[in-house]
């Protein structure tokens, strides 16, 4: 916010007219009354002196730009003072007058953003986005030629960035701390859809997948992770999400393995992400791998090719050791495996470490381990 207020500034003092910006400039001739009334709330520190002074402003000289003007400084004087209501109000007004005001619009954002209002984040990152979208493709203004405008049009765009960058991080992390799977995955929808360019699309699409997995929308699930596959074929999550869940399902089996498969081997030559450190890149190869071997393991079980399925979840369970569920899922599916295949020492081990560890697989194993004689016997009561 503070370098919108020193923009102004300038604006004002200096009598200058900036190079193109996304919204109407407002110049006001150094000297005059008005520069000096605008110096003065400049002065002001933000609170009720400031906004008298803007009130005293608005009914003197509040017509036309400079009524524009003073609806900006009112909200970018109320947003400081954290009066939430009165940002939007003056920010809606502002953009009656200037609809394409893009500085206007990031500070309703910023409000959204203090507040934790997802909704109205959303609404107003949406609308920031056709702001950007609309000064892409408009034409020069009357006051610019037209050969300037381009170069005018680039640098806007350059200065623009930072609060560009800002609006799709609020957005994206505000859809983040939405508890709910299902809205969660709406609100990414959305972000996708306003902005389906930006550096942060990728992950956000993946997300949509993984948050239908979570509210247990598989339909919508498998249509995100498959929309997803068609953009980009080496997507290793969406391989693995799909292999591990039509290998869980035993549906599409031929698919799950070669999905797996291609993870693994795309895993295999995968280079760390800026982004993470080398114990997470380690975390997460680990695990990703681990979840491609189980999966396949899981093809192989459904296709009664038990000794292969063997192989291949005993090369899963090291790497899942860090994610217990996962872990535990691919120790039951050993364990079990082991018993049908009647290798019944190997199946009361893996079974029994399983029941130790606090997942939903712990009663399936202490099922399958009382079938095949390896339960834990209680003790006989003593007789009186």
């Amino acid at each position: 916010m503070q370098r919108l207020l020193i923009l102004l500034i300038l604006l004002v003092s200096f009598a200058t007219i900036a190079g193109a910006q996304i919204g109407k400039s407002v110049s006001v001739a150094a000297g005059t009354d008005e520069d000096r009334a605008l110096s003065e709330i400049y002065a002001a520190p933000d609170g009720p002196a400031k906004i008298a002074l803007l009130d005293k402003f608005m009914a003197d000289f509040g017509k036309g730009d400079l009524e524009l003007l003073g609806d900006q400084l009112y909200e970018q004087s109320y947003l400081a003072q954290k009066n939430y209501a009165k940002v939007y109000e003056y920010g809606e007004k502002a953009l009656k007058l200037d609809p394409d005001n893009f500085s206007t619009i990031v500070n309703m954002i910023h409000a959204a953003d203090e507040q934790g209002d997802a909704q109205k984040l959303f609404g107003y990152g949406e609308k920031a986005a056709a702001i950007v979208t609309r000064f892409k493709s408009s034409p020069p203004p009357a006051t610019t030629q037209p050969e300037q405008w381009p170069t005018q049009q680039k640098q806007a765009l350059t200065d623009a960035q930072p609060d560009i960058t800002y609006v799709q991080f609020a957005m994206v992390s505000a859809a983040q701390k939405t508890t709910n799977a299902a809205a969660r995955a709406a609100l990414l929808e959305r972000y996708v859809t306003a902005y389906p360019d930006s550096a942060y699309t990728a992950t956000v699409r993946d997300q949509i997948a993984f948050s239908y997995q979570q509210a247990q929308l598989y339909a919508k699930m498998l249509e995100a992770a498959q929309k997803n596959l068609d953009a980009d074929p080496n997507d290793v999550s969406m391989l693995i999400l799909l292999a591990d869940y039509w290998s869980e399902a035993g549906q599409q089996l031929d698919k799950a393995a070669a999905n797996a498969q291609k993870a693994l081997d795309l895993l295999a030559k995968a280079q760390k992400p800026e982004n993470l450190t080398g114990e997470q890149w380690q975390r997460q190869l680990s695990i990703q791998k681990g979840l491609a071997y189980s999966s396949l393991g899981e093809v192989y079980v459904v296709k009664t090719q038990n000794p292969q399925a063997v192989d291949a979840f005993k090369q899963a369970g090291p790497l899942l050791k860090s994610d217990t569920f996962s872990y535990a899922r691919n120790q039951y599916r050993l364990g079990f495996t082991l018993a049908k295949m009647q290798r019944i020492p190997e199946a009361r081990v893996v079974l029994t470490e399983v029941i130790s560890l606090n997942t939903p697989y712990k009663a399936r194993a202490q099922e399958t381990l009382d079938k095949i004689g390896g339960g834990i016997k209680k003790p006989a009561r003593k007789s009186s």
